[in-house]
């Protein structure tokens, strides 16, 4: 079983910066693409950043310019800097990893999530 769990969510002002950070562990041969998706009230979740186990990244079109999504591959962890956060970016964060453990099985694996709140 892996396990994923995020941190660095909370209430920031209008312009502030937040860092969120995501830490798989358990039964982990290797990890493919991590992802940080959000989920605001009444809204879909949708992708926020996205980053291959080479380094590749996509984005939003929302977020683009504001927010660095980056992974430690040695530690298994994702983070994404968010900077020039604005009231619409508030939302629930989950993080989300493309995993191979025992066997080469591949399965994917979500977080509970991380609330991001940005106040006008």
């Amino acid at each position: 079983q892996v396990q994923l769990v995020e941190s660095g969510g909370g209430l920031v002002q209008s312009g502030g910066s937040l860092r969120l950070s995501c830490s798989a562990s358990g039964s982990i041969f290797s990890i493919n693409a991590m992802g940080w998706y959000r989920q605001a009230p009444g809204k879909e979740r949708e992708l926020v950043a996205g980053i291959t186990s080479g380094g590749s990244t996509n984005y939003a079109e929302s977020v683009k310019g504001r927010f660095t999504i980056s992974r430690d591959n040695a530690k298994n962890t994702a983070y994404l800097q968010m900077n020039s956060l604005k009231p619409e970016d508030t939302a629930v964060y989950y993080c989300n990893a493309d995993v191979i453990g025992p066997y080469h099985l591949r399965r994917d694996y979500w977080g509970r999530g991380t609330q991001v709140t940005v106040s006008s």
